[in-house]
């Protein structure tokens, strides 16, 4: 599991470990990592030219020592600094001391469009608006330049607790980060800025516990897939109800059922007016015409996708003492207090459009704090939230770390990919797995999926589903 804390929670494992090592050797382990990234970057490092651009704390500090050793290596260093009066002292020395030069903001021009590395030092985990002008004109010509940018700990600009992006941040091919990751790193929009993501161990040990988000890998993923026994029948291993599709969108029933086939469950029960539709494509679906409360027994339901109007399936489906997973038209439908009033488990899996209509504000508004946004749409509704989109987030409905999706694809943008996506959770649900392992794990399985189906090309959402398969072999070996 990678796990992501608040800067409160590192700041405070760095002051217990600095009150147990010597003065300053936090700082060096940070730049030995630093300088050990930016040399791999460079492949080369005599001859080349590397401009570190310095603000006043402890990540310019790091950016100077790290120049220190590249400098001793036959780079040319040359420090652009910010606030020259409030550059660290003895990380400036020690530059010196390796032959580095230092430079003026206003005349930095011409050595960061020379440079081959740049390393942005200039804002740390503390900083929570956007670049100041000075910092944001360099940032300019740090983009024209054409080279390549590791930033210290974090890009410059970007919130590390929330992922927000205020005003001008700068771009990284590299962010090295130090101890522990950091909310930001995983979360659009900061995401974005921070390039590939290397964590340098420097002896932070912040607790688990303390965790912000948490992000599945393929061990956690393989812990928690479903696997039938020896003695397991279809129903033992769970009958997934879906509730979907209308005349308009009969697609949609189909693609929900789709990946409900894939997701673990022993049996598919379909419930709607595009039962002919859907069996046609898959004959072992179990359908009724008699409405979700008589339709037989089920594990878990997914109400919504494409079901147009019907409002009265979705409060069927909400009155059963299952856990539910509720996506597209069942979002708008469902009643606030109907979803609050229960007591199974309750799923939600929301766009970032359909989560600001929920909590009534602007779509702009959710994309730019998807973090702040999932964890209101959670508290409020007293469910789990899985908040789809180039970061799918998922909150717990009692709190607690927040799960980030490590995989995923922009081709994943395609019609009837959420629907997919809902039955393959659903299915996870009615398999035994809570709520927010269902909603975290299936957006592992979907994001690996949509991967395959792509390949670097077009994919529709049929396609993705029938790589799910694929996707679980390969999270299993």
């Amino acid at each position: 599991m990678r796990t992501a804390y608040s800067v409160e929670t590192v700041r405070a494992a760095e002051r217990a470990l600095m009150a147990e090592l010597p003065e300053g050797a936090l700082m060096q382990r940070a730049a030995a990592g630093l300088a050990a990234a930016c040399a791999e970057l460079l492949g080369r490092v005599y001859g080349s030219r590397v401009v570190l651009l310095v603000g006043s704390g402890d990540n310019g500090g790091d950016a100077l020592f790290a120049g220190a050793r590249l400098a001793r290596r036959g780079a040319g260093v040359t420090a652009v600094l910010l606030a020259p009066e409030r550059a660290h002292a003895a990380g400036l020395a020690a530059l010196r001391r390796a032959g580095g030069t230092v430079a003026a903001a206003d005349v930095a021009e011409e050595p960061v469009l020379r440079a081959d590395l740049v390393v942005d030092g200039i804002v740390g985990i503390g900083g929570t608006g956007g670049l100041r002008p000075d910092a944001e004109r360099l940032a300019g010509t740090v983009a024209r330049s054409g080279a390549a940018v590791v930033a210290v700990d974090l890009p410059s600009g970007v919130d590390a607790d929330t992922g927000r992006v205020r005003g001008a941040a700068l771009r990284a091919d590299l962010t090295v980060t130090f101890g522990a990751y950091k909310p930001g790193l995983l979360v659009d929009p900061a995401r974005e800025y921070a390039g590939v993501v290397r964590l340098v161990d420097i002896g932070l040990r912040p607790s688990p516990a303390g965790a912000e988000l948490e992000a599945l890998q393929h061990a956690d993923v393989a812990r928690l897939l479903p696997a039938p026994a020896a003695e397991s029948d279809k129903y033992r291993r769970g009958v997934v109800g879906i509730a979907a599709g209308s005349a308009r969108y009969p697609g949609a029933a189909v693609l929900a059922v789709s990946g409900a086939l894939r997701g673990g469950a022993g049996a598919v029960r379909y419930v709607g007016p595009a039962g002919a539709a859907v069996v046609a494509r898959f004959p072992e679906i179990l359908v009724s015409d008699a409405g979700p409360a008589k339709a037989g027994r089920v594990q878990a339901w997914v109400a919504g996708p494409g079901a147009g109007d019907d409002a009265g399936a979705v409060a069927e489906v909400l009155a059963a003492d299952v856990p539910v997973l509720l996506d597209a038209d069942g979002l708008r439908l469902a009643e606030r207090d109907a979803v609050r009033r229960r007591t199974a488990p309750t799923l939600m899996t929301p766009h970032a459009g359909e989560a600001a209509a929920l909590l009534g504000v602007r779509r702009e508004e959710v994309e730019g704090a998807r973090l702040a946004a999932v964890r209101e749409l959670a508290a409020a509704y007293r469910a789990t939230v899985l908040l789809k989109g180039s970061t799918t987030l998922v909150a717990g409905a009692d709190g607690g770390p927040v799960r980030v999706n490590a995989t995923g694809t922009p081709w994943l943008a395609t019609a009837g990919s959420g629907d997919v996506l809902s039955g393959l959770a659903g299915s996870l649900l009615a398999a035994g797995l809570g709520a927010l392992d269902a909603g975290s794990v299936a957006a592992y399985l979907h994001g690996l999926a949509g991967r395959l189906a792509a390949d670097g090309a077009p994919a529709g959402a049929h396609d993705v589903a029938s790589h799910i398969p694929q996707a679980w072999r390969n999270v299993r070996r």
